[in-house]
């Protein structure tokens, strides 16, 4: 297997090199969507891609969401791999008709003859003061629709490989990226095509490796599960992290597997408790093993039931942070018998 690596590469910049590579090897792929050639709207992560790849196939759309996902759809039923990019999660919504009654649809109305092989980033941001309109995490609404792939990458590595295996896949995917990873730095090795499995084999995947609790999340809140796996240690408790990565379809055997093995769950998500992904998989993980195995009732970590502030000192409320959730953990989990550090 070729690999080749480069050390020092942030988050926004991995999802830029998925985009280099998949635009430099696959002619059939384009970008679509509104900002593209600004930092101001999409980052780090598409910097001067045009001036690479020509404003043919980075393309600046006019403002509106419906058309231009709408215009992707199409193309990727005539045989092109589009990516349509939406600068914020919320104005992916005055697109809701397309995503949702046609790409999702598509493949079964038309009995698996053709599919919208068709990416569909979405952009969380918030924070800053942005207010109510432009600090929503949506994914729990996007992957409760069958017919959507929904994958959320929390690392590096993931930025660049998920966004290739999303390209590739033959089914409309939904692709999630958060504003607050993007300076997230790692080493990013760069693989080979063949060596990135396809997504529909990519799963959850075991962060860190502890005896005494199971953190599971996914993007933003992933990365979140191993700082406060990092916090909890310093109290001799060693965590099991989860990253889900790919949360429809939501695949929870792992988190099954490590349950059974700490007797303790606590999901983090950024987004609301009702309906969310948190209940999701608690659910999930509840409906498989018997309760005997487990020493807590499980605990989920979510947003307050509210729509986000736009004051700066509600927001440090508003969005809790590393040590205040390790220490609604550490009250959940009372008198834990404690563990040598190794």
């Amino acid at each position: 297997m070729k690999e080749h690596f480069l050390k020092n590469q942030t988050y926004g910049q991995a999802i830029r090199s998925g985009f280099e590579y998949l635009l430099e090897n696959h002619k059939n792929v384009f970008a679509f969507g509104q900002g593209l050639w600004s930092p101001w709207y999409v980052g780090n992560s598409m910097t001067e891609l045009e001036k690479q790849f020509g404003k043919e196939r980075v393309i600046d759309s006019p403002v509106s969401e419906l058309a231009c996902t709408g215009a992707a759809i199409g193309a990727s039923l005539c045989g092109y791999r589009p990516i349509v990019i939406h600068p914020r999660m919320d104005f992916m919504l005055l697109a809701m008709d397309q995503i949702i009654n046609q790409a999702a649809k598509w493949r079964s109305m038309l009995g698996g003859q053709v599919s919208p092989a068709v990416t569909i980033r979405g952009i969380i941001n918030r924070g800053g003061e942005q207010g109510a309109q432009h600090s929503q995490s949506l994914h729990s609404l996007f992957a409760h629709i069958p017919g959507l792939r929904v994958v959320m990458p929390s690392t590096v590595q993931d930025a660049r490989d998920l966004l290739i295996s999303s390209v590739l896949c033959d089914d409309p995917v939904v692709y999630i990226d958060d504003r607050w990873l993007y300076e997230r730095e790692e080493t990013l090795f760069f693989y080979d095509e063949h060596a990135i499995k396809t997504l529909s084999h990519q799963g959850p995947v075991l962060r860190r490796e502890g005896t005494d609790i199971t953190l599971v999340g996914a993007g933003f809140s992933a990365y979140q599960c191993e700082l406060i796996a990092e916090e909890l240690i310093k109290n001799h408790i060693l965590s099991d992290v989860i990253d889900l990565r790919v949360i429809n379809p939501l695949d929870v055997n792992l988190v099954q597997k490590s349950v059974k093995k700490t007797g303790r769950l606590c999901v983090i998500d950024g987004s609301w408790k009702n309906c969310g992904l948190a209940g999701e998989v608690i659910s999930a993980v509840l409906e498989k093993i018997p309760l005997h195995h487990l020493k807590n009732n499980p605990l989920r970590i979510t947003l307050p039931e509210a729509p986000a502030p736009c004051s700066r000192a509600l927001e440090q409320n508003y969005y809790s942070d590393v040590k205040k959730m390790t220490l609604k953990i550490r009250e959940k989990m009372g008198n834990v018998h404690a563990v040598t550090p190794v």
